[in-house]
């Protein structure tokens, strides 16, 4: 009697081609997984680095120096020492960002993020924002905010889901 050569698989070969079919379909989820659980992070950093632009923008869109000062009329000239001190007037107890007037207001902290009026952002509210202002000791290109001239802003936002802050820096200058 002649064999007759059967084509097939056996149950060894079959069980290991489905053991590497499952070893390779859990790395490729593992990977998907990994991807889809870090996929809100980057919309989470561009978010905050979008805040602290646009506080670093109010900011700087204010006068340099508060046009409540006795010598804001002469402000070029005569703001000779801190911008932020001998230069401005003080923040009132019944001002508010919507009343800030120069960019030497705006040494604040926002629990979550705000617009120019207070009002808290829809779907914001995970942001905290530190916004500081600097008048003395500070030097770019030449000149020194020490005889009055420069005002640093720093804008700093933090999040839960975020690794460190996002701090943006910009200059106000007495022109």
């Amino acid at each position: 009697m002649k064999r007759r050569s059967q084509s097939g698989l056996t149950l060894i070969e079959l069980v290991s081609s489905i053991l590497i079919l499952i070893i390779a379909v859990g790395g490729v989820m593992l990977a998907v997984n990994s991807a889809t659980s870090r996929s809100a992070d980057p919309m989470i950093e561009e978010q905050a680095a979008a805040i602290a632009q646009s506080y670093l923008e109010e900011a700087l869109l204010k006068p340099f120096c508060d046009p409540d000062w006795a010598g804001a009329a002469t402000c070029p000239t005569s703001c000779v020492t801190s911008a932020c001190g001998t230069c401005a007037g003080a923040i009132g107890p019944a001002e508010t960002r919507a009343t800030y007037d120069d960019v030497c207001d705006y040494n604040f902290t926002d629990a979550g993020a705000r617009d120019q009026t207070g009002a808290a952002l829809a779907g914001l509210g995970g942001y905290t924002v530190q916004i500081t202002t600097t008048s003395t000791g500070v030097t770019f290109n030449g000149l020194n905010s020490n005889a009055g001239q420069v005002v640093r802003v720093d804008v700093r936002v933090t999040h839960p889901a975020l690794t460190g802050a996002r701090t943006v820096t910009g200059y106000r200058t007495n022109y």
